[in-house]
């Protein structure tokens, strides 16, 4: 309330002043002409720092591209909303991201660095992204582990496709693998597709009719994201979505 008040009286003031305008003297003039372009110089900038903030994707955005008949559909949480804690140095294997996603890799030095930032391009469709940078040498491989909610597993069919898609900036080229483990009973069933990726865009589909899908037995589903080789490179992964819709019948 006292924000909006000392709103209307500036507001007030500044309209008096241009009603006295025509017959105010001139160093008089002079003085509120200088004042009144060092205010519009401040209000310049916060219009600018405000638009420039309002522009970004909303925190917690789950908006994205479905395919037609879409009957789930899921952004995890690293990339709708802040993490508790928003950058990490040197984890170790097996570091969980929140709860959905957990960091694995064969780094002994811990050479790796995570950080999460706001996407700020006008073409990212999530609000956060995930940055990790590897600075050693010896790391094979650095993957994500994705637990998918059990919204993914109800109601899942041999007639289901699985579609990923994830928007990536490296700074050397990078190979990615997708690995979809389909938990059942004592069993897991493992699909791995390459990532392919074009201008930082790619996705990738499983088919459920070819990956042993057994309906009556599914406990839980989740996707390692695998990185090969990503020593000396920095990789932003800005946004994973997942969308589940049935294959068209032939």
């Amino acid at each position: 309330m006292l924000d909006r008040l000392i709103h209307r009286t500036a507001l007030r003031h500044w309209r008096s002043v241009l009603a006295q305008a025509p017959s105010a003297p001139a160093p008089l003039l002079r003085a509120r002409r200088n004042r009144a372009r060092a205010l519009r110089a401040e209000l310049d900038r916060l219009i600018h720092a405000a638009d420039a903030q309002l522009t970004l994707p909303a925190i917690g955005a789950t908006a994205f591209p479905r395919p037609h008949g879409t009957d789930w559909a899921w952004r995890p949480a690293l990339w709708r909303g802040p993490l508790p804690v928003r950058g990490l140095a040197s984890p170790a294997d097996n570091t969980p991201l929140g709860d959905e996603i957990a960091l694995f890799h064969d780094c002994r030095r811990r050479e790796i660095a995570l950080r999460q930032d706001r996407n700020q391009r006008p073409a990212d469709l999530a609000p956060f992204g995930l940055c990790v940078e590897v600075f050693g040498s010896e790391a094979s491989f650095l993957s994500l582990a994705v637990d998918l909610p059990h919204a993914a597993v109800q109601g899942l069919a041999p007639t289901h496709i699985l579609r990923v898609d994830a928007t990536l900036d490296a700074e050397a080229p990078q190979q990615v693998f997708l690995r979809l483990n389909i938990r059942q009973g004592p069993n897991t069933e493992q699909v791995v597709r390459a990532l392919p990726l074009a201008d930082g865009t790619g996705h990738v589909e499983f088919d459920m009719a070819y990956c042993g899908l057994d309906k009556n037995r599914v406990q839980a589903l989740w996707l390692d994201v695998i990185f090969e080789r990503p020593a000396m490179n920095r990789l932003t992964l800005r946004d994973l979505t997942f969308a589940r819709f049935p294959r068209a019948h032939l």
